[in-house]
């Protein structure tokens, strides 16, 4: 099958369409055929080097995968379980590894659902990371009508979802975002929008809830928070990991203004419900451009020059 490969760490340049072994589902796992995937930033990361001890745990040598999420249709069950059949269009996540950037993915039927009804499945494929957003607002914040959010990176694949879950839910929402983005967070139902490059913390607040999806310094934005205030982070300062996860436990212990951290491993449940929100017309898919698997090079590098509005969507059947 075709997939996106790299051989060594490096530039976007290092990626390219090879070939790989069609997967086998096991016992209890679906094969699903893989209409679009989009680009996230962990794996620009991994791509890069920067995170290469784990990279490396996820996949041994290379070549290497990319690839979080993906949308499709079920070609083949080896699952005695309830859940999707073949021909069922489906969207979904792997756990813990790279590789939906391919022709076809198995996965145990936890790791995705039903796509929501009539939605072309390239434009889906720009939402399934939006189970980050839901589980951040909804589980980790509790998130309540009247409050005051502020989504760090309000453009973005996590906060464009962000912005629009947070609005349906009632908050008074505030996005930091590029320059060329902010009309564009205006849009999707931010009710102020600044350049992050210009405004900084001390001209902010104050805030019920702070998401963090681009892993910024945290001290100065935990000082926005309201007595009782929460601040969940998707990413950490990888300028500084471990004075990040030491201010995280910190926060725990010592006042009301906890930092809670968490990493996206989504589960049917998860998918199943942000479909819900899809066909409430509460969140809708945002695709900046869509490009074919053989310029997966070109997906990657535009993530990287910043300005996106929305998601990268890479194109597969």
């Amino acid at each position: 099958m075709r997939a996106a490969l790299y051989d060594r760490y490096g530039p976007p340049e290092v990626l390219y369409e090879g070939r790989r072994p069609m997967p086998s589902p096991a016992p209890g796992e679906v094969l699903v055929k893989v209409h679009a995937t989009s680009v996230n930033g962990g794996e620009l990361h991994g791509r890069a080097g920067r995170l290469r001890m784990l990279t490396d745990l996820m996949q041994r040598g290379f070549p290497k995968l990319v690839g979080i999420d993906f949308a499709g249709e079920v070609v083949a069950v080896r699952s005695k379980q309830p859940g999707p059949a073949v021909g069922d269009r489906v969207w979904g996540a792997l756990s813990r590894t790279f590789g939906s950037t391919a022709e076809y993915v198995a996965v145990r039927p936890r790791r995705l659902s039903l796509a929501p009804a009539g939605m072309d499945l390239v434009e889906a494929a720009a939402l399934p990371v939006g189970t980050t957003a839901v589980t951040a607002l909804r589980d980790k914040a509790r998130l309540r009508p009247g409050e005051r959010l502020l989504v760090i990176g309000g453009a973005g694949g996590v906060g464009n979802v962000a912005v629009q879950l947070g609005k349906h839910l009632g908050a008074h929402v505030t996005a930091l975002a590029s320059a060329g983005t902010l009309d564009f967070v205006r849009e999707i139902g931010a009710d102020e929008a600044y350049d992050y490059a210009v405004t900084g913390p001390a001209d902010l607040g104050p805030f019920d809830v702070v998401l963090d999806t681009r892993g910024v310094a945290q001290e100065p934005f935990r000082r926005l928070l309201t007595p009782g205030g929460r601040m969940v982070a998707i990413a950490f300062d990888l300028g500084r990991p471990v004075v990040s996860l030491s201010y995280v436990l910190a926060s725990a212990v010592f006042g009301s203004r906890r930092v809670r951290f968490f990493s996206g491993d989504p589960t049917h449940r998860d998918f199943a419900d942000l479909t819900r929100y899809v066909e409430k017309d509460a969140i809708r898919p945002l695709v900046h451009a869509v490009y074919p698997l053989s310029d997966i090079a070109g997906a990657h590098r535009a993530l990287e020059a910043g300005g996106v509005r929305g998601k990268i969507v890479v194109r597969i059947a």
